[in-house]
């Protein structure tokens, strides 16, 4: 199990619309450093700051190619963040079940008591 502070670095992470967009663009294929700074009206600087912070998440890596850093994505952090949210999501299914359950209780002693 990956530690939960991973997964809140990868979300925080994620939480930046630029940041966002460079993974859907490497979701598609591999760029270089200068093909992601094209893509956007931000600075070189700003851009390269956006991919460290994936980098430093885990969900991009780079790979040196001769003068060229080629960036992709790490599909495994995104499974791993996947079984983080699926985990999330079954714990509060389990509690939205168990509230279900409570009220339909409730309602059927409220409607025996009105009797």
């Amino acid at each position: 199990d990956m530690p939960i502070f991973r997964n809140m670095h990868q979300l925080e992470a994620l939480a930046d619309p630029t940041r966002r967009h460079i993974v859907e663009l490497l979701a598609r294929r591999d760029h270089t450093a200068g093909e992601l700074v094209d893509e956007f009206t931000v600075s070189q600087p700003a851009v390269s700051r956006h991919l460290r912070v994936l980098r430093e998440s885990g969900l991009v890596e780079v790979t040196p190619d001769a003068q060229r850093r080629i960036y992709r994505l790490r599909p495994d952090a995104f499974d791993d963040l996947s079984k983080w949210i699926d985990r999330c999501r079954a714990m509060w299914s389990n509690r939205l079940d168990a509230l279900d359950t409570e009220l339909h209780r409730g309602a059927k002693r409220k409607h025996e008591a009105g009797r």
